[in-house]
């Protein structure tokens, strides 16, 4: 049987994950040599290969670091590294930035890249007309001086201390003017890899690009992004050798297979910066009264929802923050469960027998988890049914037309909390109160006063039910032992080639 149709049938793979050949790989697969092409697991496949204008972070998965290349990099500890950018510095008052860039580098097509393709691809970013999910970070750009082929100077109309890591998030790509309409389907970057082949619903595979800067450097010729949304495929998959490393796999129910063998697999279990959410379409009569918002939050019992979505690698949160984020307030104590106080606050909006649709994307945390979503809602009296919609659907249908109810999302940026000021963002948040706050804390240069403000901002979204905030997700990624240079923490979704090496 062919193994590559053999792991992406999700009929049988099951029963096969299990099988005790499948324990024994072939001896081509136990010692892969050293420059051999790595072969790694996504759950979804991306429905565009340009981070500045597609949402999914399936996207930056694919080119971030690799094809694609912003000024800084994001370390594993989620701080800021040099990449096109050699060096900054900020002004006292954080509203002026000056970026240092690396010299003698070149697009793919041959292309210099210099301070003008920085300028192009940030003032791109915040036109009018931008689809970059990150566009206020470029819209609070006042102005951009380039001085030499070699400085860029951003003068920010508010101070923002966090400038160089927002500035590492594959939003923040730099691309070349001349192709970047086409960057959808064929990018072109500054990155050590080079799109060689993307077969639909299979496969995409990068392969080293032999004039990058540092060629030397970069061990691993050839990757393969290789499409696997069932979990018990994605386990398969794993044990017969026919992928080398899955980031992020759904294989907490397979751990002890993993674990008994240290020989063949490193398992590694990191936090994030993720928020696994119940959203909540405020546009949608009676969802904007916050009451039945609260309520609905209420009656989601986090640590059931975290063992069924996510097999217990999880960590409850109460607002649209991680614990482990500099400033994090724990909300969890508002809207705690309580489902006798959730149905009080439905019968007081007159919203008991209400009928919901809750759709769901197709990533086992959402599929997992809907089941239970439907029963605890149904025991204060809300009627919620299920609708499964593939990955393209959700983009276009919940998360670009707002066409939903309810549906389960992670959000795996580290710093979007400003979505919460967005107009227009698909939950159809609008606070003048809370803009209004998020404005104070952005212009305020003192990061103690930041901080306090920040702590506000997370009560408040708490209270105002923005939506049901469910949980932290705990990364599990499977791999060769033979693999060297995998993450050990998860700071953004991004799959960075130039670390690995037999």
């Amino acid at each position: 049987m062919d193994r590559r149709r053999f792991t992406l049938g999700a009929a049988g793979v099951a029963s096969a994950a299990l099988s005790p050949a499948l324990l024994t790989p072939p001896a081509w697969a136990q010692t892969p040599p050293a420059g051999r092409a790595v072969v790694l697991g996504m759950t979804l496949e991306p429905t565009s290969l340009d981070p500045t204008t597609g949402a999914a972070s399936a996207i930056a998965e694919v080119v971030l670091y690799n094809v694609l290349e912003p000024l800084t990099k994001v370390a594993d500890d989620g701080s800021a590294l040099p990449l096109l950018a050699t060096a900054w510095k900020a002004s006292p008052d954080q509203k002026t930035w000056t970026f240092q860039l690396r010299p003698k580098v070149r697009f793919h097509n041959g292309e210099a890249f210099d301070a003008g393709t920085v300028r192009f691809s940030f003032e791109r970013a915040a036109a009018d007309n931008s689809l970059n999910k990150d566009r206020r970070v470029f819209a609070n750009i006042a102005s951009i001086q380039t001085p030499d082929p070699l400085t860029v100077v951003l003068s920010l109309r508010q101070p923002e201390p966090d400038l160089p890591a927002l500035l590492a998030q594959s939003t923040a790509v730099i691309v070349e003017p001349r192709s970047a309409a086409g960057n959808a389907q064929t990018p072109v970057g500054t990155g050590p890899y080079r799109l060689e082949r993307w077969q639909r619903g299979s496969s995409l595979t990068l392969t080293a690009w032999p004039d990058y800067r540092d060629a030397a450097a970069i061990r691993v010729p050839r990757a393969v992004f290789r499409f696997i949304g069932e979990p018990a495929a994605q386990v398969a998959s794993l044990l017969a050798g026919d992928v080398d490393c899955f980031p992020r796999v759904a294989a907490a129910r397979a751990m002890s297979q993993f674990k008994a063998q240290p020989q063949r697999f490193q398992v590694l279990t990191s936090s994030s910066r993720a928020k696994t959410i119940l959203a909540i379409n405020h546009q949608r009569a009676p969802l904007g009264d916050v009451r039945v918002r609260r309520a609905i939050a209420m009656a989601l019992d986090r640590k059931a929802l975290i063992q069924a979505s996510a097999d217990g690698y999880g960590v409850p949160i109460g607002s649209f923050v991680t614990p482990d984020t500099p400033g994090y307030v724990d909300c969890t104590g508002i809207n705690a469960y309580n489902p006798a106080g959730a149905r009080q606050l439905l019968e007081e909006a007159r919203a008991v027998g209400l009928s919901l649709t809750l759709k769901l994307p197709p990533v086992p945390y959402a599929r997992q988890a809907g089941e239970l979503i439907v029963a605890q809602l149904a025991q204060v009296g809300l009627k919620v049914r299920i609708e499964q919609v593939e990955w393209a659907q959700w983009l276009s249908g919940v998360y670009t037309n707002k066409a939903y109810d309810l549906t389960v999302i992670s959000h795996v940026e580290p710093y979007d909390f400003g979505n919460l000021a967005r107009a227009g963002y698909y939950w159809g948040y609008q606070s003048p109160q809370f803009n209004a706050l998020y404005q104070r804390m952005q212009s305020s240069p003192d990061p103690a006063e930041r901080l306090k403000l920040f702590g506000e901002a997370q009560r408040l979204v708490a209270q105002d039910a923005v939506a049901a905030f469910l949980y932290q997700p705990q990364w599990i990624t499977v791999a060769r032992t033979q693999l060297k240079g995998v993450w050990k923490r998860s700071p953004l979704f991004a799959n960075d080639l130039s670390r690995l090496s037999w």
